[in-house]
């Protein structure tokens, strides 16, 4: 089905390169410090991103568009976007970003919490990619 769902699309699937995630980081840097999101866990892989976001007063689904829309400025402003020859005139080149609101899942514990930060941290592993440390990130402290 994931098969048939790709062969659908209007454009194909984004794969970030190394390059390309740690400007997706930069940007996610920059909307962190703008928005004063508080940021647990964050793995940026070639083909999806996972966060761990702690609660805020702005819904998830804000800051998660504030995180793509920051990222994409980067990519932008550094000429590396992944969907760059698909730009049509003076229009931005089309969303990497497949999903636009994002999966969301709400964690209503502590020990949800660490157990969702463990599996963002160790989501590289299972790709053969290293264990990321991003300077954004916040560790978790149990209330």
């Amino acid at each position: 089905m994931r098969q048939l769902a790709k062969e659908s699309l209007k454009y194909p699937p984004v794969v970030f390169d190394g390059r390309q995630a740690r400007t997706v980081a930069r940007g996610f840097a920059r909307a962190i410090e703008i928005g004063g999101y508080v940021i647990h866990a964050c793995a940026i892989l070639p083909e999806h991103v996972h966060l761990v976001v702690a609660r805020h007063s702005l819904p998830i689904e804000r800051i998660i568009a504030h995180l793509k829309k920051e990222a994409t400025k980067r990519l932008l402003a550094e000429g590396i976007h992944p969907l760059e020859a698909f730009r049509k005139g003076d229009r931005p080149p089309p969303s990497p970003w497949g999903q636009k609101k994002g999966w969301v899942v709400y964690l209503s514990s502590d020990a949800e919490i660490q157990q969702r930060i463990e599996y963002v941290e160790e989501n590289p592993l299972k790709e053969g990619k290293k264990r990321q440390g991003w300077r954004f990130v916040t560790p978790f402290a149990r209330r």
